[in-house]
């Protein structure tokens, strides 16, 4: 039963730490202690850290299977990940007043948006995949209601940041804002991003087993 109180424990964490620090008085005074990169920076480390006891705390949770492992699953998950970490090195720092995570919003163009184009909440997009890449592999009850949740709040997450941001922004600019092309364009910075995606994805495999203790590459 202790495996259960941590991993029930672990998700109250998890949406605590994601709903408190974003609340507008809250965030405000934050930002005004640590600026508006300091509490970026600070609430990515904390994010990730809440993220990986989550985890973890599935892993130590009781096995209750739903579907046997096949080697072909985890081809899935490597996949999957890749692109998880293409979308978030192209997106994380850029402008995007139509979500979080983007930087210098001012300078956003409708016109040329980047990756903003094909979606307006690239983050959540990468949490979504992050969870049903790793769903596919771990078909016991605790990972599935740990990725069924994960991949649940990203979706739910472009529904309620989409109705925040039309109000505070108004109907028309969000609008116009949203109203985006879809364009492919290469460029130095864009190029830089990649070559950083690649190298995360291999950190990240390098660090899976000693981190979450699965080998991800069997």
């Amino acid at each position: 039963m202790s495996g259960w109180f941590e991993f029930i424990l672990a998700f109250i964490v998890f949406f605590v730490t994601h709903s408190i620090p974003v609340r507008p008085g809250v965030k405000s005074r934050l930002v005004a202690v640590l600026g508006a990169r300091g509490f970026t920076i600070a609430y990515s480390f904390l994010s990730i850290a809440v993220l990986t006891w989550v985890i973890v705390a599935a892993g130590r949770a009781p096995f209750v299977g739903l579907w046997d492992w096949a080697p072909w699953q985890n081809h899935v998950t490597l996949t999957v990940m890749f692109l998880v970490c293409l979308i978030a090195a192209l997106s994380i720092g850029r402008p995007n007043p139509l979500s979080f995570g983007g930087a210098n919003n001012h300078r956003f163009d409708p016109d040329h948006p980047g990756l903003i184009g094909w979606m307006r909440h690239p983050l959540l997009v990468a949490l979504f995949l992050w969870a049903f890449g790793h769903m596919i592999p771990n078909g016991n009850v605790a990972h599935v209601i740990l990725f069924v949740v994960f991949g649940g709040f990203g979706l739910l997450g472009m529904r309620i940041i989409d109705r925040r941001q039309k109000r505070i922004m108004g109907a028309a600019e969000w609008a116009r804002l949203a109203d985006t092309r879809r364009t492919v364009t290469v460029t130095p910075n864009g190029l830089i991003r990649v070559v950083i995606a690649v190298a995360v994805y291999a950190l990240l495999l390098w660090l899976h087993e000693p981190v979450i203790g699965v080998e991800p590459l069997l």
